[in-house]
């Protein structure tokens, strides 16, 4: 079956590593661009990463070719300023002027490729900071994300790299108003994105609180709600989410597990007013939902339009049956042979998603097609 590929036939060439700018790759080859990855001749680190860091190639390289180049080399750097030459989008992610040193910045290949659109992902954007080295885990720690995340005191990070996917999806962002741009223009642009400006916009829901309350923002665990039932709730098994988030919800909660004198209580019909006696009624529910298991408050709430959640694991989404019916996980062959299956884009195009069957490209495996199809040689 065909799939969505609203980006069919742009070319995108990578000079990145790690993650935020092979993210932003992925996402271009996911929406169907020619996606040409730039590796040193001993392939990207993270093709051998070990713990944490396992999961980041095959997660962000799949539907990409691979060309193997060292950039030291003069007729090397030559053919990869002619693969940029020759491409409509060029992803960067290296230390602050790594590239331009080379005659592969901005200003050089432009002149060369007017239409170029270059992304250019690093930890911070141009200001006092942006000599220096930022993670993820340094964005998400001066930003404010770690803060908000982890109990008072102990700052933690997110479990998982949300600022480095997220800072790539905010440069795809710009590079696709920048094409728009180009229909208009016929030139190209260069576009920016970084690790702690996009943290600093995740908090800023947070930001605005302080604005508007004149108090600061207290880390999550140790946050007062803005509902009274919104937490996560022991079962005879395993645990579960429920949010009672509007009066009626509360009316309907009640009469769904026979909560009568709660209901019956008028003080407690207002969602402000169970907010301020959440310490009086919530024992009360937890006390309930700990007599069911979690299945049986699952089938309790299934289509009463009352929010709950099993607490999942990344594991359990391998087999899950929403993602297995809507096509949301796509299967991949890993560089060892194995087959997985891995989330593709979570964007339908006419209610067709755009997963499809993707390898991973061995180290300079494309060199022919590559330099068949961008260079006719």
């Amino acid at each position: 079956m065909s799939r969505p590929a609203p980006l069919s036939g742009l070319k995108v060439i990578e000079f990145t590593h790690m993650v935020m700018g092979p993210a932003a790759g992925a996402m271009f080859a996911a929406l169907g661009a020619h996606v040409i990855r730039v590796e040193p001749l001993e392939g990207d680190k993270t093709r051998t990463l070990l713990g944490s860091g396992a999961g980041y190639f095959p997660m962000y390289n799949r539907h990409k070719q691979s060309i193997a180049l060292d950039l030291k080399s003069e007729e090397n750097l030559a053919l990869a300023k002619r693969l940029a030459a020759n491409s409509d989008i060029l992803i960067e992610n290296f230390r602050p002027g790594a590239l331009d040193k080379i005659g592969l910045g901005y200003e050089a290949l432009s002149a060369a490729n007017p239409r170029l659109i270059y992304c250019s992902a690093k930890g911070f954007l141009p200001g006092p900071y942006e000599d220096r080295t930022a993670l993820d885990e340094v964005a998400q720690m001066m930003g404010g994300l770690a803060y908000m995340t982890g109990p008072p005191g102990r700052p933690l990070r997110a479990g998982a790299s949300v600022i480095d996917v997220t800072g790539g999806m905010f440069g795809v962002i710009g590079v696709l108003a920048a094409l728009e741009e180009r229909h208009r223009t016929g030139k190209g642009k260069l576009i920016q994105a970084s690790l702690f400006e996009t943290t600093v916009y995740l908090v800023g829901q947070h930001m605005a609180q302080f604005a508007v309350t004149g108090k600061p923002a207290n880390p999550m665990p140790a946050r007062i709600s803005a509902w009274a039932i919104y937490d996560v709730f022991e079962t005879k098994d395993e645990p579960v989410f429920i949010g009672v988030v509007t009066d009626a919800l509360w009316e309907k909660f009640c009469k769904l597990f026979g909560l009568n004198e709660l209901w019956a209580d008028e003080s407690l019909r207002k969602n402000n007013a169970r907010v301020q006696q959440r310490d009086r009624v919530l024992p009360q529910i937890r006390a309930l939902i700990a007599g069911f298991t979690r299945a049986e408050i699952i089938q309790r709430l299934e289509g009463t339009g009352l929010p709950f959640a099993p607490i999942g694991k990344p594991e359990d989404m391998l087999d899950d049956p929403h993602l297995l019916a809507t096509g949301a996980l796509e299967s991949v062959q890993l560089g060892d042979g194995k087959t997985t299956r891995l989330p593709t884009l979570p964007i339908a195009f006419d209610g067709e998603l755009v997963a499809r069957e993707a390898s991973l490209s061995e180290i300079d495996e494309d060199r022919e097609a590559i330099l068949r199809n961008y260079l006719g040689s």
